[in-house]
C-alpha cells in the first residue's frame, strides 16, 4: 500500500528545473519526493523534541533550524 505523498510531483519538477535540470522523468520526481518528506519527519521530530525540552508544545522556525543543524 502506497503512503499518502504530501509533497507534489508538479514541485518536485519545478524544483529540479530550477536546478538547472531541462527535462525530468517522473521516477526522479518520485523519489526527490520520498527522499524530501523522510528528511522533512526526520527534521520534525528533532524540532518537536527540541520544543518540548524548552517547554513548549508549539515548534517554532528556530527549532527547525536548530534540527538541520
Amino acid at each position: 500500500m502506497a503512503t499518502k505523498r504530501f509533497l507534489s510531483l508538479n514541485a518536485m519538477d519545478k524544483i529540479m528545473r530550477d536546478a538547472g535540470a531541462p527535462r525530468v522523468s517522473d521516477d526522479a520526481k518520485e523519489a526527490l519526493a520520498q527522499i524530501l518528506e523522510e528528511r522533512g519527519r526526520q527534521i520534525s521530530a528533532e524540532a518537536k523534541r527540541l520544543a518540548e525540552h524548552a517547554g513548549r508544545k508549539t515548534v517554532t522556525d528556530k527549532d527547525i533550524h536548530l534540527a538541520v543543524k
